[in-house]
């Protein structure tokens, strides 16, 4: 009976959907706009990245290429307007790179921004679902992505 439940509870893990919120922030995709907001979900047997006026969805075994990186920068504005204490804070941006190869064999790359509560994972599905290694630009992405 154990063995069932175990069993099922694999089959629902590998076929579970993880949705993040992420934004485009740029790449060779023609039907997104940069600074379009939308979901990425990865779901079985692709990942699809959803705006309200537009997707795009990779099958994962057309995926080459998953790097992970940040931004960061002072919070200049809030120092200004509020107080000067926020000069001594950062503010991180997450970025995800895919590369892949479109139906025609071209080579293609998109660059999301993703929410910071859903980096590793998405980091981690997309990792075991295309079979590739995250390569992290710093160590500190290589921190924040791995925990």
């Amino acid at each position: 009976m154990n063995f069932v439940l175990a069993l099922a509870a694999c089959a629902v893990c590998v076929y579970a959907e993880t949705i993040t919120r992420a934004e485009y922030s740029g790449g060779t995709v023609v039907q997104l706009q940069s600074g379009a907001s939308g979901r990425l979900k990865t779901g079985v047997p692709s990942f699809s990245f959803e705006t309200p006026k537009g997707a795009i969805s990779v099958h994962y075994s057309q995926v080459n290429l998953l790097e992970y990186g940040q931004n960061a920068s002072r919070r200049i504005v809030l120092a200004v307007v509020v107080s000067p204490l926020f000069l001594l804070s950062k503010s991180r941006r997450h970025y995800l790179t895919i590369g892949y190869k479109d139906e025609d064999g071209v080579q293609q790359a998109m660059v999301l921004r993703l929410d910071k509560s859903h980096v590793r994972a998405t980091l981690a599905s997309l990792e075991a679902r295309t079979g590739l290694r995250i390569e992290y630009q710093d160590d500190e992405a290589r921190k924040a992505g791995r925990g």
